[in-house]
């Protein structure tokens, strides 16, 4: 069975999509909310360096609510300090490595967009 990691929040309307439409195409989820389990520097870093500031959502309610100090931080330390300014979801299957739920990201996992 086809397996991977998607990394969000329970309570994201995308992630929740995302986890059920790839349930439905036969897809193991092993879900991570990065809220009530954080990240670790090590887990950030490698987010980080997969996605480049991409993996910062600058669309998100708490990006608007940061201050310019607080947007000028390092990715990594920003994930850390405030988990929910990250894209989501982020998802991790074996060599793939792929952020949001856009219709290029179903494809790249066998499901219908």
């Amino acid at each position: 069975m086809k397996s991977l990691t998607l990394y969000g929040l329970s309570h994201c309307s995308t992630c929740q999509k995302a986890q059920t439409e790839l349930q439905q195409n036969g897809w193991t989820v092993n879900f991570r909310d990065v809220q009530t389990q954080p990240l670790t520097e090590e887990e950030r870093s490698r987010l980080a360096a997969e996605f480049g500031d991409k993996i910062v959502n600058r669309a998100s309610l708490t990006w608007r609510g940061m201050s310019d100090e607080e947007r000028a931080a390092d990715p990594v330390a920003m994930m850390g300090a405030k988990p929910s300014v990250m894209k989501r979801p982020a998802i991790v299957a074996d060599n793939l490595r792929l952020l949001g739920w856009t219709a290029n990201v179903k494809r790249a996992l066998g499901v219908p967009a």
